[in-house]
């Protein structure tokens, strides 16, 4: 591509890009608004800017960064699987779910990841890049096109662990909570993480404004370590007395993301222990059954699911518990299923 991405700059790099190039400084706004506040995805619709100006960008830069490849629309809620194609012939998912008067958009951060969770699609892909800024922002704007309903909610849960993209993922949701941005409010923003301690160390410091969820998935190092691998780097206890430092109140709750598996993490003894780190963070735990991906992991039955959700409810104090009976399961757009197959 000869051409570089101009989604996904933010003011500041449009404003220095507009001195660069002998354009007035004002011009930047108008830009930052058409692509962000109107989700503009073609220069002719840009009716402000100079001749001058569209034909700099259109000789220089490219405005779309994804093509739409295909929609696929579940039989049982309102719910979408957006197939999105890069420049480059890479592809990924995201998916649009609409519950009443909630319009959540579950967006990916890379082609692909790395950390290879064992009960999760995504991590048989393998890792090939992260996406820019520009490309995790086309996925809202296209879906905004999409759909009729406003978008109420972002979830960074897609494909990719977006703490690997830190700097993209940040800058891509500063655009999308901007009020001359996107303007979207921060705490319908949440950031996913499976446990990247130095990047959660940077989050807490920096104060960053979003909604935080951590993928605890066990509460033992053995069977986390035997799902998720990094937890030989980045285990429990570390990351726990990392949350010690997280400023919760009553607004601003860490979620600890729990996907129930059958016979590897959902005993009493499980729930128990999972109940005593909620009661310790002062936070939210989001116990989600699993999704079935074809692989050796099943989905506990309905009695035990109940079970654990009972021990959790009997036990909290500091907590709130949540149960995610995730949507777009026919379609394989539910927690865990994303996958480029082909």
């Amino acid at each position: 591509m000869t051409q570089k991405q101009i989604k996904g700059l933010n003011l500041e790099e449009l404003g220095a890009l507009c001195k660069e190039n002998n354009l007035s400084a004002f011009r930047a706004k108008q830009l930052y608004h058409w692509m962000y506040r109107h989700g503009a995805l073609e220069l002719s619709q840009m009716n402000n800017l100079p001749d001058q100006m569209i034909k700099f960008i259109g000789e220089n830069y490219i405005l779309k960064t994804l093509e739409v490849e295909r929609i696929q629309n579940s039989n049982l809620e309102n719910t979408k699987k957006i197939l999105f194609k890069t420049y480059d012939n890479n592809f990924i998912e995201s998916v649009s779910m609409i519950d009443k008067n909630l319009h959540t958009v579950c967006i990916s951060s890379q082609v692909g990841c790395s950390v290879d969770c064992k009960f999760c699609a995504t991590g048989m892909m393998g890792f090939t890049r992260n996406l820019s800024s520009g490309e995790i922002l086309d996925q809202i704007i296209e879906i905004k096109k999409i759909r009729e309903e406003p978008i109420t909610n972002v979830v960074y849960m897609g494909m990719g662990e977006p703490f690997l993209n830190y700097s993209e993922v940040i800058k891509s949701a500063a655009i999308l909570h901007d009020p001359n941005g996107m303007n979207l409010g921060k705490k319908r923003i949440t950031i996913s993480t499976s446990g990247i301690l130095p990047k959660i160390k940077k989050y807490i410091k920096d104060n960053e404004p979003y909604k935080l969820a951590i993928s605890l998935n066990a509460t033992t190092d053995s069977i986390r370590t035997s799902i998720i691998p990094i937890n030989k780097k980045w285990n429990i206890s570390m990351i726990l007395d990392e949350l010690d430092n997280y400023p919760a109140d009553k607004k601003n709750m860490v979620m600890l993301e729990y996907v129930l598996l059958k016979d590897i993490n959902d005993s009493k003894k499980d729930a128990e222990r999972l109940s005593s780190y909620g009661n310790r963070l002062h936070c939210k735990i989001n116990v989600i059954p699993f999704n079935d991906i074809g692989n050796q992991y099943s989905r506990p039955e309905d009695e035990s699911i109940n079970n654990f959700i009972s021990i959790l409810h009997n036990n909290q104090r500091n907590y709130q518990t949540l149960v995610r009976w995730s949507k777009g399961v026919d379609i394989d757009a539910a927690c865990g299923q994303l996958s480029i197959k082909s």
